[in-house]
């Protein structure tokens, strides 16, 4: 692999993110730069996904180490579709403001053909991506946070909390702007920028506590020390302890109840317990400093004493020093726990969409969305379906707990209708559930529960409704990243709706340009296989047809002559089903008219001429059968219009050709076909395909190649024709890795 540049193109397909985020990892491992990987991933995924879902084509991604830095490019084939953006052009929230968020620098390049999106990560150690300084670490990361939440509206919760935080003026304390904090803190009105829990679940947070707490110990030659941290509602909780300050409960302290010099932001000594915080230590003397973040109260660090009058000014004063370090230190910890918070909800939503587009099919989705968000976001999730017949069904109903799913879903049966509201919202649908109902699920039926609309082209297509116990409260993380679920849902659900009507309408087509059924023919065994390509989306362009064409059924005599016709017409979808359709229907028309073999294709080959340019080439296989006199086989008359060449096979296992190339129809005007007689005798088979068993690939061999499928035949000598055409069917199957790309018909007649 050149150390420089690598790269890979992708298909067009779901599981082609995951391919390319495999592909970025093991580049950047083998160049040494784990350390950028999973930023880069997680850019990849979101750029593949883009250019899956918008462009809907393949894509290339290319891994360059240019200078200082490592560039990725994800490049798709749809240059003149533009570049969608969350909340301005697009409705699923996939795109750019998480690339700026990611990356060093990122753009846009067009080119006649393709269309890129590039990023650049700092290599680890190059000039430009050391770490900031502590004391400017929170500055540069906070602003990065409030960059990347005025430009996406996907990703913000407890995030965007923080970066409005960090918008704020950062106010002196000895100063007007620790009047106006005080008012602020004391009143209660404003949030506090980092909940405590937080900074707990934070190990660099922790150890710089413990590591705060001893300190103070130990140059205040104090009995304990604790840091306290603040809580969203004001109160104060326990962050560390040691001495005696770990040995006693803390009692009930808040924000509001603090010494005005406490919240002033300067260090305070008490020389009694008539401090509340001493107080709630149980301390008959303290020294406390408190710790600020963005100007803003985060908690306290104090020591304590059983003797009163313990602590004087000047430990006040060095306190109050060795809390601006530990702020300084705790802040740089706040600051990477929301990034370790904001990279997993990031990647929560990348590995959400691969799945979401990683199914077509529209009740699969649906679990998968309700799967997503419990337990992560919500204790239970129910997800409504609204079509024209029915305004708001429950589709689909997902509980933590399995036993409750049953009881949850009676209760949502009873429960009024989900809203039909364009916006998020809280929902107090299960109030209306009958009071038998509510009580047989117990506390489920008190939930708080919140309603967020799958909408997409512009219209509601149904609901997702998520639940939580009343004691457990949504932050605003979840609401935020099920709004954003709910968007990518929404798309998913209409893809898969959209795909099954498809499949619908086009299996009703193909349907119709097969035959009803297989006449019986006297003295002969006829099986016949059709199978189109793909997953049954598109219409394919092959058929057949065995039907009578002598005297006619029902009438006096039973039929004497029956004719088949197997068929390709170029391409797919619903132009090549026109010309199916036409073809199919006039031979049965004008063998009624008793034409013959050669008369039949000159009239068809000028109807496809007459149809101009909606006409398409039609490679055709024509006959008609004939029962022998001393019904010891059939006898069939048959033109290959360039169609490939029907196959005999005789008992002893000799294979041969029966059939002399004719032009193909829709090409020429005026072509003179004629016919090839075929003595099929009793125990011989005549094996008729398409091109789809012939040109069966398998890297870069053809079944047909070699005269495969005469040895193929030569092996079903004995067989019955349903036998020797379940074997073709099988081989066809086997014969590569990959699912095939073209459709397969054949007929098999073999005399008995």
């Amino acid at each position: 692999m050149d150390r420089q540049t690598a790269t890979a193109t992708f298909p067009s397909a779901a599981a082609a993110v995951a391919d390319a985020r495999r592909f970025v990892r093991k580049v950047l491992a083998d160049w040494g730069l784990d350390e950028v990987a999973d930023d880069a991933v997680l850019a990849t995924s979101e750029l593949a996904t883009n250019a899956i879902a918008y462009a809907g084509t393949s894509f290339e991604v290319s891994c360059r180490l240019a200078g200082g830095d490592v560039e990725i490019e994800v490049r798709d084939r749809h240059p003149t579709r533009g570049i969608e953006m969350p909340g301005v052009t697009a409705s699923s929230g996939r795109g750019l403001p998480s690339i700026a968020r990611l990356a060093d620098s990122w753009g846009v390049s067009y080119d006649r053909r393709t269309k890129g999106v590039w990023f650049r990560l700092p290599r680890p150690g190059a000039t430009g991506a050391a770490a900031p300084a502590e004391g400017a670490a929170a500055d540069g990361a906070e602003a990065a946070f409030t960059a990347d939440i005025a430009g996406n509206g996907s990703v913000r919760g407890e995030l965007g909390a923080r970066a409005r935080d960090a918008a704020e003026p950062v106010r002196d304390a000895s100063g007007a702007g620790g009047q106006a904090r005080e008012g602020e803190l004391a009143g209660g009105a404003g949030e506090m920028p980092v909940a405590g829990d937080r900074l707990l679940r934070s190990p660099a947070a922790v150890e710089a506590m413990e590591d705060g707490v001893a300190t103070a110990r130990e140059v205040l030659g104090a009995e304990g020390a604790a840091v306290l941290l603040t809580e969203r509602d004001g109160r104060l909780i326990m962050g560390s302890a040691a001495g005696t300050a770990a040995e006693m409960p803390l009692g009930e302290l808040s924000v509001a109840s603090l010494t005005p010099a406490a919240r002033a932001g300067s260090a305070w000594v008490a020389a009694d317990t008539s401090d509340p915080t001493a107080a709630a230590l149980r301390a008959s003397s303290l020294a406390a400093a408190p710790l600020e973040s963005q100007g803003r109260l985060t908690g306290l660090i104090v020591a304590v004493s059983s003797l009163s009058g313990r602590f004087d000014e000047a430990d006040g004063a060095r306190l109050g020093r060795l809390a601006d370090e530990m702020s300084l230190s705790l802040e740089k910890a706040r600051v990477g726990e929301l990034e370790r918070s904001w990279r997993g909800w990031l990647s929560f939503v990348a590995e959400a969409s691969d799945l979401l587009a990683g199914t077509l099919d529209q009740e699969r989705t649906m679990a998968l969305v309700a799967q997503l968000v419990v337990p992560r976001l919500a204790t239970w999730c129910a997800v409504y379906n609204v079509t024209e017949a029915e305004p708001d069904r429950l589709a689909y109903v997902w509980h933590a707990d399995e036993e409750r799913s049953d009881g949850l879903r009676e209760l949502l049966e009873h429960a009024g209708a989900a809203p039909p509201t364009d916006a998020p919202g809280p929902w107090n649908g299960l109030a209306t559930a009958p009071e038998d109902v509510r009580a047989a699920v117990g506390d489920t039926a008190t939930d708080q529960v919140y309603a967020f609309p799958l909408i997409a082209r512009g219209r509601r297509i149904g609901t997702i409704v998520i639940g939580r116990p009343t004691g457990d409260r949504f932050p605003r993380s979840a609401i935020e990243l099920a709004e954003e679920l709910s968007r990518r849902a929404a798309l998913a659900v209409d893809n898969a709706r959209l795909f099954s009507a498809q499949t619908a309408m086009s299996s009703a087509l193909q349907r119709s340009l097969l035959p009803p059924g297989i006449p019986e023919i006297p003295g002969l065994e006829v099986a016949v296989v059709y199978e189109p390509a793909g997953e049954g989306s598109e219409v394919g362009g092959d058929f057949y047809d065995v039907f009578a064409s002598g005297d006619r059924p029902g009438g006096p005599a039973p039929a004497s002559r029956w004719r088949f016709a197997i068929g390709d017409v170029c391409g797919t979808g619903p132009e090549a089903a026109a010309v199916t359709g036409l073809a199919r229907h006039a031979l049965r028309i004008l063998a009624a008219e008793d034409l013959s073999v050669p008369a039949v294709l000159a009239r068809l080959n000028r109807l496809i001429l007459g149809e101009g340019e909606r006409g398409r080439l039609l490679t055709l296989l024509h006959g008609e059968i004939a029962a022998r006199r001393r019904r010891d086989g059939v006898t069939i008359k048959l033109t290959s219009a360039g169609h490939p060449p029907p196959l005999v096979l005789d008992p002893e296992g000799g294979v041969r050709e029966s059939a002399s190339p004719q032009p193909l129809l829709g090409v020429f005007d005026g072509v003179e076909f004629h016919t090839d007689t075929v003595e099929l005798r009793r125990g011989e088979v005549l094996l008729c395909v398409t091109d789809g068993v012939t040109e069966r690939r398998s890297g870069n061999r053809l079944l047909g190649d070699g005269h495969g499928l005469e040895r193929l035949l030569a092996d079903c000598t004995g067989l019955s024709a349903g036998a020797v055409a379940a074997r073709i069917q099988r081989a066809v199957r086997d014969f590569g890795p990959e699912p095939s790309n073209d459709d397969v018909a054949l007929i098999v007649l073999r005399a008995s």
